[in-house]
């Protein structure tokens, strides 16, 4: 018979939990967000036997003292989920500070698998485990798993269906050790109580016993958590459970006992606290763990002695991320001409349904909206997919934690903590995971400055337009460099302006650096193509959803009102005038395309989206801007990606695709490099997309940032790319 167990995957960051998430459930992945917050839930389904197992990857969390949003929902799901299994996956090369989660894990008294991980990293490091006593102390099973190799896998799978079934039938198992608490000296207890937890001494024990008793007696905490459990997370000061305490009796004897704590020990009660489960842990580790012989430096050592220092850190980080963009076009150059021609040819295809000549608005809206609209962003998906692949293969690889450190040092200076530059590079795939991820700040000062500078990071939205604008341009040779040169704007950019936010309006002292640094590993295919993948993924449903709705809305604009039928007979009259003219073949083609444009000219200043475009225009002038590129700009509030789009449908090369360089040779012809460039530094700088706007103000809880940002971008973008057009035109590089 089919049952369902539901298991909560929990680690350190760093830790290769999402390594095993992938081995565990593979391409059958959902991601969203929890409930009522915007930290990324994944889950995953995985069938062992007849059984059916629904994979919950938790946050990264250190511990579940609830100092940050992810150990807050790791906690919480664990304690009102009620998962059958909890698998603790843990790094086997730094088991003292993981096991320390660990503890807190057995704390609550949960159905627990410990998954070592990384275990071929630890023995080459010398390291070796007495499993048996290992597990016996902490009443769990032990499963030794090399996450990137795939090693271990069936084995923890195994150990996840027997410890669900050991909690459905506890009395079928009584030769296993059960989950029990664990006292100062680590002896098991016997059968566990969700309190089960470590013996923290005389003094802190009595307090214990009396904000348990007082709980016990309250009707409105009983059975919301466990008595002991809950007296233990008062008396370390947990912020999130002191204000769900209505109790003033509790709370003042919460307070007590914390000063009567401190005046016996010398120390704050949260710290004896801590102080104690290290204690422990160190006594396990002393009994279970055995090094052989002194650790010689390892690879990871030697490597990080280059990589990490001083003098080459950040040119080494530098070359890498040009070794990247050179990447993205080069091999994204072939696969890109092919889908280009797949959408030319559909567009054919489509137009063949009417007669030649035909101004059918059905015809023009599945051709130049919807095709040309939606074809012209999923063009650019090699050079998406690309991108991400470069970034999860330096993810994986464990490099870009050094690169976090790395750049802690110019962190530091412009008054942003290094893990700041977690958020910001995530911002070169999408701002609004990038601001998500801003939550892993402690401080609110930090992330407030990270999320309102993380748009100046390039995201994948903006690659499509630099992908059309530097071919359109520049020669080969400047490609990469060019594309170098607008994202190291970008990053400058926010460097200063991040500076100048915590030097005003954000004026505060930042939260000292802490990472660990995890060991370098060879990416795996597998990780590396689901990684890609997801983040592609939400690139093309944006193509299919988003995107395909604001074109057709574009294309609206675009196409009404209709010219006046006077003006349409006008341009009627001068292509038969053509018709009737004794020319040759060639040059009656080339006058009746020129009356063409003319008129998709005249058609398109007629429209809304025209009229729009030159209300704009003596702003836009001061930037090297006209109507046209004023329009497309307006559409790219909704979505950078629409940029490309709305200048396909400005130009009318809906049926123009044939030619893979029709857009780019129409762009060439009407503007210089300089306003190229501008047009780049524009989109670099200005407003984001309406949804990264609106995660800011989910994210600061305040839409006056939300719209600060908005409008500081705004004016920025303005104010550099007219100084940048107004200067170049002076120098003769050229204008419009």
């Amino acid at each position: 018979m089919k049952r369902q167990i539901v298991v909560a995957l929990a680690g350190n960051p760093n830790s290769g939990k999402t390594t095993i998430f992938n081995q565990l459930t593979g391409a059958r992945q959902h991601v969203g967000n929890y409930p009522g917050v915007t930290v990324e839930r994944k889950e995953g389904l995985r069938r062992h036997g007849d059984t059916e197992i629904r994979i919950v990857d938790l946050p990264g969390t250190y511990s579940l003292t609830a100092y940050s949003e992810e150990e807050l929902i790791a906690r919480n799901f664990i304690i009102e989920e009620k998962p059958d299994v909890v698998v603790h996956v843990i790094d086997a090369s730094n088991l003292e500070r993981n096991l320390y989660l660990t503890v807190q894990l057995m704390e609550l008294g949960v159905p627990l698998v410990m998954a070592l991980n990384m275990s071929d990293v630890a023995k080459s490091k010398g390291y070796r485990f007495d499993l048996k006593k290992l597990s016996h102390r902490f009443g769990a099973e032990i499963v030794e798993t090399v996450g990137h190799k795939g090693r271990g896998i069936r084995e923890l799978l195994d150990a996840i269906s027997s410890t669900a079934e050991a909690k459905r039938s506890p009395g079928k198992e009584k030769g296993k050790p059960a989950a029990g608490s664990l006292s100062a000296r680590g002896s098991i207890r016997g059968a566990p109580s969700r309190s089960g937890g470590v013996r923290y001494g005389e003094e802190v024990e009595k307090q214990i016993a009396v904000v348990q008793s007082l709980i016990e007696r309250d009707d409105g905490i009983r059975g919301s958590y466990d008595a002991r459990w809950l007296a233990v997370k008062l008396l370390e000061n947990d912020g999130y459970l002191l204000e769900r305490i209505g109790s003033m009796q509790i709370r003042n004897q919460v307070s007590r006992g914390a000063d009567l704590i401190e005046k016996a020990t010398g120390q704050s009660a949260e710290t004896v606290i801590a102080a104690a489960r290290y204690e422990l842990i160190f006594t396990i580790c002393q009994e279970t763990v055995h090094s052989q012989g002194q650790p010689r430096p390892s690879l990871s050592d030697r490597i990080d002695a280059v990589v990490t220092s001083r003098a080459l850190g950040i040119p080494l980080f530098l070359v890498l991320m040009y070794l990247v963009f050179q990447l993205t076009f080069t091999l994204g150059d072939p696969p890109m001409g092919w889908i280009e021609e797949a959408f030319a040819r559909l567009g054919e295809s489509v137009s063949s349904w009417w007669p030649e000549g035909s101004e059918s608005p059905l015809k023009s809206l599945l051709v130049d909206g919807i095709i040309g609209g939606v074809g012209g962003v999923i063009v650019f998906l090699p050079n998406i997919l690309l991108l991400f692949l470069a970034i999860a293969i330096l993810e994986d690889s464990g490099y870009m934690a050094r690169a976090a450190f790395i750049m802690d040092r110019l962190m530091s200076k412009i008054g942003l903590h290094g893990k700041s530059f977690i958020p910001m590079l995530i911002g070169f795939g999408c701002s609004v995971p990038a601001i998500m991820a801003t939550r892993t700040l402690e401080n609110r000062r930090d992330r407030l400055a990270t999320m309102l500078v993380v748009p100046l990071m390039s995201c994948g939205a903006r690659l499509p337009i630099y992908a059309l604008i530097i071919p359109a341009f520049f020669p080969r040779a400047w490609h990469a460099p060019m594309l170098w040169v607008i994202y190291t704007t970008g990053i400058l950019l926010a460097v200063l302006s991040a500076r100048l936010l915590r030097s005003t309006l954000l004026r505060g002292a930042s939260v000292p650096f802490v990472m660990e640094l995890p060991p370098y590993r060879m990416p795996t295919l597998r990780g590396v193509l689901i990684h890609m993948w997801e983040r592609g993924w939400v690139y093309l449903k944006k193509a299919g959803t988003i995107i395909l709705g604001i074109s057709i809305l574009l294309w609206a604009a675009t196409s009404f009102p209709s010219l006046p039928e006077e003006e349409s007979a006008r341009f009627e009259m001068s292509r038969s005038q053509i018709q009737q003219a004794e020319l040759t073949e060639e040059m009656r083609a080339e006058m009746l395309a020129s009356i063409d444009n003319e008129e998709a000219e005249a058609k398109l200043r007629h429209s809304f989206a025209g009229r729009f475009g030159r209300a704009l225009e003596p702003v836009l002038q001061l930037m090297g801007f006209d109507w046209k590129i004023g329009t497309a700009l307006v559409g790219a509030f909704a979505a950078k990606e629409v940029f490309v789009a709305q200048m396909g449908i400005v130009y009318s090369v809906g049926e123009a695709d044939e030619e893979s360089e029709s857009l780019r040779e129409k762009l060439r012809s009407s503007y210089t490099p300089l306003v190229g460039f501008c047009i780049m530094l524009f989109c670099l700088i200005s407003a984001p997309c309406m949804a990264t706007i609106a995660i800011t103000r989910r994210e600061s809880n305040s839409w006056r940032w939300a719209l600060f940002q908005l409008g500081g971008l705004s004016v920025m973008a303005f104010v550099i790319t007219a100084t940048v057009f107004q200067i170049g035109r002076l120098m003769g590089i050229g204008g419009v």
